[in-house]
């Protein structure tokens, strides 16, 4: 079993004995990571350290997942349909006593456990796990050491992964995608006259995007009139919250990598590659209340620190 674990009770001088609760949660070699199927069940052991025989009232274990949705400061005032879709989404809930009340010897105690990774309901539907800036998606154990009414109750939480089966939404093609950036493509612009003239080609191996591999490609500077500064690769994520009466949609840089740094050679294909980091990414996700959505931008920035942005929806999967 592979997890992180941490001393949640430590009494102070007054003659208790110390706890530490402890929990290991996952499988050899893949850590505390489940895919979303009828047949998955969470599984681990609880470890109880304890310095003397000590008598308890239950030990109980509780996994629970939520949506949890946040409306951002320019939402205030908007309808009170968006307001009501922001309620934390309850996606399963299960409790089972783990341990009858008696007492637990000095040592060292494991208790094992296994729980069943079904949603609350089948109108409900599991999410993978994602930790964004409005929109988070969480699956966590508790822990409860009950103990007798003038003792403190003992108490460990453990976050845990859940993540689509692969290939369970169908194989995407592949969608490879030839782009060319010049001051005629961009969008937005006030003053056309103050952008150099300037000509990027390139190609994505594909929009469809397997979280598993990274995302590649290659771009060349074939023209430019001024002094390069820098070429990067902006990973967004773009939240959506509220339903089709209304809603808000909030764009957040998740992180950006350098792939050119200065006046790079005209002419030279440079390669793009990048990784998607855990957690702060998933499978694209369309839901009722919310969406959960990724862009890629291409961001060239000149000598004098004007810049232009190429931005590309794409599309993440498990496959």
């Amino acid at each position: 079993m592979t997890t992180t674990t941490s001393c949640m009770y430590r009494p102070g001088s007054d003659g208790e004995s110390q706890y530490w609760v402890k929990m290991a949660v996952g499988r050899v070699g893949d850590g505390p990571r489940w895919q979303v199927n009828e047949q998955e069940t969470v599984s681990g052991v609880v470890v109880v350290d304890s310095r003397s025989d000590t008598r308890h009232d239950g030990i109980t274990l509780t996994m629970d997942g939520m949506v949890s949705i946040q409306l951002s400061p320019r939402s205030a005032g908007l309808l009170e349909s968006i307001v009501s879709s922001s309620k934390p989404i309850p996606l399963l809930s299960h409790s089972v006593a783990i341990a009858k009340s008696g007492k637990l010897p000095a040592g060292q105690t494991e208790i094992p456990f296994e729980l069943p990774l079904v949603p609350r309901s089948t109108s409900k539907t599991l999410y993978e796990t994602y930790h964004g800036i409005y929109i988070t998606v969480h699956y966590c154990l508790h822990c409860d050491l009950k103990r007798s009414l003038l003792a403190k109750d003992v108490n460990k939480s453990q976050e845990f992964i859940v993540e689509y089966k692969t290939g369970a939404g169908g194989k995407d093609q592949m969608e490879a995608v030839n782009f060319e950036i010049r001051p005629e493509t961009l969008q937005n612009v006030r003053d056309r006259a103050r952008i150099p003239r300037f000509l990027v080609q390139g190609h994505l191996d594909s929009v469809n995007c397997p979280l598993s591999k990274p995302l590649t490609g290659e771009l060349t500077v074939c023209e430019c009139e001024r002094g390069i500064s820098s070429i990067e690769l902006q990973l967004v994520r773009v939240e959506t919250c509220g339903s089709s009466e209304g809603h808000t949609k909030e764009a957040s840089e998740i992180q950006n990598i350098q792939i050119g740094e200065g006046d790079v050679c005209r002419g030279i294909a440079i390669p793009v590659y990048m990784l998607f980091p855990r957690l702060f990414t998933c499978a694209t996700t369309l839901a009722p209340n919310f969406k959960i959505e990724f862009e890629l931008n291409i961001v060239i920035i000149f000598d004098n620190d004007h810049l232009v942005v190429e931005t590309f929806p794409i599309k993440l999967t498990r496959t």
